[in-house]
């Protein structure tokens, strides 16, 4: 052994006159770095509980639970992470997914405790200190983990939209189809405001996989009528999507037109395989629109023989005779339409109950009936003169369009109204040359139409006067015109928190020339197929049938859906209401 070995160890005594290295204090004397990733925190009122955080964590700790206090709602699932800090990672990746920014990292790390089950936590409660703290790890405002901008849709140009019907949106390519449906997150909460719960991750996904096979199936499911609803259903779905509170929501519609767009009618038999079992039942079915269509091909599948009854020349109802062919051709309707016929069902075409048949013959003769038969009496604008033969009814002008007819509607024209009448009405009058002007009595922001029928209709330069009430209907300066008179609108804000109403101004009053005015104001239900035995016993409020869960009347073997029945005045409802009629008329039936 050396000399240096010997005396090695004394060397570390001068260490004892040294400034120690350790920290007495290291709770109060360690704090974390501005935008150190410790502890979680969340704003409980920016979440909306989509779950993209419990996705992405590979450690499987965070779990999403139910708190109270947070209400399920169409936009949120009434759901909040619960962290286990046993499990973290402290990477962060949640707070990067976040399609909200609610989540993010505190710069607390220390916690002392005996209790094992403390360190699982839902942060944002208030119950932990650090979520009053600022400091921590945010997403970076210029950092992006997703894709918040949505693949832009190839349009007609709007000088070349007003030139003829063709179909405005022309749909996407694989590519643009691929890269938006990778911005899915597959969170599901719009599967909740679906009001057919179609299963919109799982087809998103089949868009990605470029499985289309499965994902017509996937759509089938639970909509029979995908071609349609890929073009002109509402999409309320997309008003929910969580990617869309940072940027554009998915385009959930036109993944779901992809879809239908790369299969070949010819191959949806092979593909659907619909298979089902007669069971001797039979149900009739009044309206061959999107209700009575759905509730014959889900009636079909559980063994039912359907039997529908229809006013008009083909099927459709208001997709055919209400939508215009540059929004919804008419091939793809029909698309839908000879899949459910191909299973089975019979129609009667130019057959309208309570005057080519009874009502009460089919009551007798059938052992279940469901009727959708929608809104089809126009609502008047209410104002002397407006019987004039120049005021035209909008649905009758988008008839007229249907059938091929000239609407006659002049090179003047003037819309009431600011639902998607309204909208389809002036834009068929733009494509017979017409200049147009929409005159409606509230704010655009509050027109029921859907943003994008305004934003398109602004495009082909249909004029827009807002706050404008309709006063009165007299002749023109020629019998081929008509001259209305309306007032300018005061917004009055509503005592009990509704929206502002407009009140007329006297003293500011217009009057403006036109060939025509088209009223599309709304319309009303129709139920002169009914007779009156029947109708004392159905429940109406507001001018609706009233119906349980099952879409059963007061009358148990009678069903009910669509416009006539709900608020929704849209396809997706009915299609919705005539699956779920379905499903109700065989438990009733079953029992």
């Amino acid at each position: 052994m050396s000399l240096k070995d010997v005396i090695a160890p004394f060397y570390v005594w001068k260490r004892a006159f040294e400034k120690p290295y350790t920290t007495a204090k290291p709770i109060e004397e360690r704090p974390g770095a501005d935008r150190y990733r410790g502890f979680h925190t969340n704003d409980m009122e920016l979440c909306i509980g989509c779950g993209t955080c419990e996705t992405i964590c590979q450690n499987e700790a965070i779990d999403m639970v139910p708190v109270p206090g947070i209400k399920t709602t169409a936009k949120d699932s009434g759901l909040r992470p619960m962290v286990d800090n046993g499990r973290c990672c402290w990477c962060a990746l949640c707070v990067d997914i976040c399609t909200t920014g609610s989540l993010r990292l505190t710069n607390e790390y220390i916690w002392v405790s005996t209790d094992g089950d403390g360190f699982r936590f839902i942060p944002g409660t208030g119950k932990n200190p650090w979520d009053r703290t600022e400091l921590g790890y945010r997403r970076d405002p210029g950092y992006r983990l997703l894709d918040y901008d949505r693949q832009e849709m190839e349009m007609l140009a709007p000088e070349q939209g007003v030139q003829s019907f063709l179909e405005v949106v022309k749909g996407y390519s694989a590519e643009q189809a691929r890269k938006e449906a990778e911005r899915c997150v597959d969170c599901g909460i719009c599967v909740a405001t679906c009001p057919a719960h179609m299963d919109i991750p799982d087809y998103i996904k089949a868009v990605r996989d470029s499985d289309f096979e499965s994902g017509l199936r996937l759509l089938y499911r639970t909509n029979p009528m995908p071609a349609t609803c890929g073009r002109i259903c509402t999409h309320r779905c997309e008003d929910v999507c969580s990617v869309g509170h940072m940027g554009d929501p998915v385009a959930i519609r036109w993944l779901k037109r992809y879809i239908c767009d790369q299969v070949p009618e010819d191959e949806y038999a092979d593909i659907l395989q619909d298979q089902f079992a007669p069971n001797g039942r039979t149900v009739a079915i009044i309206g061959a629109g999107p209700g009575g269509l759905s509730a014959a091909y889900y009636l079909i599948k559980l063994g039912y023989a359907v039997t529908l009854y229809e006013s008009h020349d083909k099927a459709g109802g208001m997709l055919r005779y209400g939508v215009p062919s540059y929004r919804l051709p008419y091939q793809q309707l029909d698309r839908d339409i000879d899949h459910i016929l191909s299973l089975g069902a019979v129609i009667h075409y130019n057959t309208r109950v309570g005057r080519d048949l009874a009502f009460s013959e089919l009551m007798e003769g059938f052992d279940a009936v469901f009727f959708s038969v929608g809104l089809s009496d126009p609502y008047g604008l209410g104002i002397d003169g407006e019987k004039h033969p120049r005021v035209l009814s909008g649905l009758q002008v988008l008839d007229d369009v249907t059938h091929d007819r000239d609407p006659g509607v002049g090179k003047h024209v003037a819309v009431i109204g600011g639902g998607n009448v309204a909208m389809d009405a002036a834009r068929v009058s733009r494509r017979f040359g017409a200049e147009v002007t929409i005159l409606y009595r509230r704010r655009i922001e509050d027109m029921p139409a859907d943003p994008e029928e305004i934003h398109e209709a602004q495009a082909e330069q249909v004029r827009f006067v807002t706050q404008a009430i309709p006063v009165r209907v007299e002749k023109g300066p020629s019998p081929e015109q008509v001259n209305i008179l309306w007032g300018e609108a005061e917004m009055v804000a509503d005592n009990k928190g509704g929206r502002p109403r407009p009140v007329l101004r006297e003293d500011r009053i217009h009057t403006e020339t036109y060939d025509s005015i088209i009223s599309a104001i709304g319309q009303g239900g129709d139920y002169g197929f009914l007779s009156e035995a029947y109708a004392d016993q159905i429940e109406m409020k507001r001018g609706k049938v009233v119906s349980n869960e099952y879409r059963q009347t007061g009358i148990p073997k009678l069903f009910v859906g669509g416009d006539i029945s709900n608020s929704s005045a849209d396809a997706i409802s009915a299609i919705a209401d005539g699956h779920q009629a379905a499903i109700g008329i065989d438990r009733f039936l079953s029992s």
